[in-house]
């Protein structure tokens, strides 16, 4: 019957257009926000703002309890071509026991504030690989692994490479990382710098139009001194990661890391549970507007 035929035509035409948006999001990568630890080449486009919330768990050292939990809340804006621009703020909560050089706390405190700035040198669509440069400064008063209070201040400059492997299907990006920091104790007046610096590897590969999977592998090196005076430990991580595109507007990111070999200096372990931890966890959402 006619109507009947009208119905169909109906149907498949709604459907068609359903899929429109998983069609946009298969033409290529944006890889501002795939990635769990790391970051992409990708800034966005002009005018474009978002927020984000992006919660960062770590778990284990090498006795005792220890679980740190941070939230931090983000607002993103593209003020102009290759350059964005994030301002932050982070709060923390903590459950330490038993854990030897820390002092057993349970706690939730507003940790601290940041603005990170990324300017896109190379765009991937025109230039052989994506190259952005990122700088976060960010202060903190309370410390990030001990819970402790401090007056910290520290800047991470980022270094971003990737490149489509497999075009439209997988992509890898590179990270360097360099992160001084200068650390005051308030209650002692004591104080000391240290730095990080770090090398990460990521494949993400698209298993359906809005959906990646892939994974992570990110080495540090702690040293006390801003100079790389003295090394104090160093840690391999390596973990799955996942990525939704949920809608045209919203994103979620799911990132997974166990330290797989480590070492503080001066000894013979297998692992560094002092400088870092066994277990990291990160979940992101985010939503234009």
């Amino acid at each position: 019957m006619a109507w009947g035929k009208s119905l169909r035509t109906s149907l498949v035409a709604a459907g068609f257009s359903a899929l429109l948006p998983l069609a946009a999001q298969a033409e290529g990568f944006d890889t501002e926000h795939i990635f769990g630890f790391m970051i992409g080449s990708d800034v966005g486009e002009v005018g474009e703002r978002e927020f984000q919330s992006q919660t960062t768990g770590r778990f284990s050292k090498d006795a005792g309890r220890y679980r740190a939990v941070n939230q931090e809340l983000e607002l993103e804006f593209v003020p102009k071509e290759n350059f964005r621009i994030e301002m932050s703020t982070a709060f923390a909560a903590y459950d330490i026991a038993g854990v030897p050089g820390f002092d057993d706390r349970r706690s939730l405190a507003w940790q601290s504030v940041a603005i990170d700035f990324r300017y896109r040198l190379l765009d991937r669509e025109k230039a052989p690989f994506g190259l952005t440069l990122a700088m976060e400064t960010h202060a903190d008063r309370v410390d990030e692994t001990t819970a402790a209070v401090i007056r910290s201040y520290g800047t991470e400059f980022t270094l971003a490479i990737d490149r489509e492997v497999i075009p439209n299907f997988m992509i890898g990006a590179i990270n360097l990382s360099y992160e001084p920091e200068w650390t005051r104790m308030p209650q002692t007046g004591s104080a000391e710098q240290e730095a990080t610096v770090g090398a990460a590897f990521a494949l993400m590969a698209k298993v359906r139009p809005n959906i990646l999977i892939g994974g992570e592998a990110r080495y540090f090196r702690k040293y006390d001194g801003i100079g790389l005076d003295a090394l104090s430990g160093q840690a391999l991580f390596i973990g799955p990661t996942a990525y939704w595109q949920i809608s045209m507007k919203s994103r979620l990111t799911a990132s997974w890391g166990v330290q797989v070999w480590g070492q503080p200096a001066g000894t013979g372990a297998s692992l560094d549970l002092v400088n870092f931890e066994r277990h990291q966890a990160r979940l992101v959402f985010g939503v234009n507007f």
